[in-house]
């Protein structure tokens, strides 16, 4: 058992500000996998809210009649601030102590997430999801690093499938929860939904959570690239997201896409010269790490931006139910876990690169299959959920083996800032791929209609087609991700 308690020299270091374990269930032999259920529980919940968001959606859209540009930042506002703040908070739980910023952040995610179902008006809702990605962060920022010192190296693999598994769970859940939860008690209890899992995680991580022993009392703060990070990140999507809306040459386009630019040059050369960065370039100075962590950008941003489209054909295009779409979009993640659970074998026998490319190839497959539905089958035919549960079961080929052999690929004395890393691309890609997904569905339906920023009139005749087009970006997004684990140089 490998706690990070016990010794006086490690209480010494520890902040004094962490609250002292419960000695009970500090004593018990199985107090290590009490702590890996409570951060399970952060795993369920992150997952859940995001799947459970993208479903609700067209109901948003619909309630607070707003475009399509303006309902997407529900996702988005959470996202872009999850990936601002999680190597912000990343650093600040070595300097100040993981048991902290952990309680910490699941009070902050409660409380917005609180705020979110009680919002009046979509700004308020967007503000709220802002605070409620920070909180995420701040989770997501100490989660593995809490479950890796709870066990020892034995039992480690198995702590770290129970948190995958509760992720496979959560992202499940979602779809048929949040359809559940929109047509009996309505969208507010999507938010509400969550609270109770975090009280019971608060109470147990003040418990059963170890004050930090191995804090780094001569870390520097890196202000100046946590100044860079987050601005540099909002524009891009601003602009991606906006694109149909403002037109590609627009001012405000081009302003955006120049400031993310700059901010993005600066905070590489500050990065680069700095003794303690927020994001650590030597990671990509491996060219193997490069690509397996492009390729987790692209599949992610596949994944969500089907969600995005497929909830709006499949809510608003085709007047299905919150529940009935909820459980045809379920069969992805369903799919995922079920193929993700036997990947581990496959992957020893057959390497990343096959296993990734094979499992884009049957993630395009899928898409082609829906692409035919969408264009030529209603939407209770049977081809959508066949469809969805081949591209649920491609990315389930890839997703384990892309990142067990992206992990390798880095320097061992930087295989934590990996693991961040990977999380870090893992959000920007869902960012990405609500943004490019929004634009593209807006740009079809003006360009269907004429009629620009509306979509609340226009229903399967005019939806389907743009989101046909949506598809083929998804389907470019999927043969990119293909070629770059194809090209994967050895590492």
């Amino acid at each position: 058992m490998n706690l990070d308690v016990g010794e006086t020299g490690a209480r010494r270091r520890s902040w004094s500000g962490e609250p002292e374990p419960s000695a009970v269930l500090l004593h018990q032999p199985w107090h290590p996998w009490l702590i890996v259920g409570l951060v399970c529980i952060g795993a369920f919940v992150g997952q859940l809210d995001a799947t459970i968001v993208q479903l609700a959606l067209p109901t948003l859209g619909r309630t607070f009649a707003v475009p399509l540009e303006t309902v997407s930042w529900v996702a988005l506002g959470y996202l872009v601030a999850f990936a601002a703040f999680l190597p912000i908070f990343g650093r600040l739980c070595q300097m100040f102590g993981r048991k902290s910023l952990y309680l910490l952040g699941y009070l902050v995610f409660m409380v917005a997430t609180a705020l979110c179902g009680a919002a009046q008006s979509m700004e308020q809702l967007i503000a709220f999801r802002v605070l409620q990605g920070a909180g995420g962060a701040m989770l997501g920022a100490n989660s593995i690093a809490i479950l890796v010192k709870a066990v020892d190296g034995e039992k480690r693999a198995r702590a770290l499938g129970f948190f995958a598994a509760a992720q496979a769970i959560g992202m499940s859940a979602g779809p048929a929860l949040g359809g559940l939860m929109l047509g009996a008690f309505g969208w507010r209890w999507v938010f509400w939904l969550s609270i109770p899992f975090g009280l019971v995680a608060v109470v147990l991580g003040w418990l059963a959570l170890p004050r930090t022993a191995d804090i780094d009392r001569n870390a520097r703060f890196d202000w100046r690239g946590a100044l860079l990070i987050g601005p540099a990140i909002a524009l891009l999507m601003l602009a991606l997201n906006q694109l149909a809306a403002w037109g590609p040459l627009a001012p405000a386009t081009l302003g955006c896409l120049v400031g993310a630019a700059l901010l993005a040059v600066l905070l590489v050369r500050h990065e680069r010269a700095c003794a303690h960065p927020l994001v650590d370039l030597r990671l990509f100075a491996r060219g193997a790490f490069s690509v397996g962590a492009l390729a987790v950008l692209l599949g992610y941003a596949m994944l969500y931006g089907l969600f995005f489209l497929m909830s709006f054909l499949l809510e608003h295009g085709y007047a299905d139910r919150p529940l009935e779409a909820g459980l045809k979009l379920a069969a992805v993640p369903v799919a995922l876990g079920l193929v993700a659970s036997f990947t581990g074998g496959l992957a020893e026998r057959f390497g990343a690169r096959v296993m990734g490319t094979a499992g884009m190839a049957v993630c395009l497959a899928g898409l082609l299959l829906l692409g035919f539905a969408v264009a030529h089958l209603a939407g209770g035919h049977a081809a959508y959920p066949i469809a969805f549960a081949l591209i649920g079961a491609g990315l389930g080929l890839f997703i384990a083996p892309n990142n067990h052999a992206t992990l390798k690929a880095a320097p061992a004395e930087l295989s934590g800032q990996a693991g961040a890393m990977l999380n870090l691309m893992r959000v920007l890609g869902t960012s990405f791929g609500v943004a490019t997904a929004t634009s593209t569905l807006s740009f079809g339906i003006a360009a269907m209609t004429g009629v620009e920023g509306s979509w609340l009139q226009f229903a399967g005749h005019v939806m389907r087609p743009a989101v046909e087009m949506g598809l083929m970006l998804l389907g470019a997004m999927v043969i990119a991700a293909a070629l770059a684990c194809a090209l994967r140089p050895r590492a």
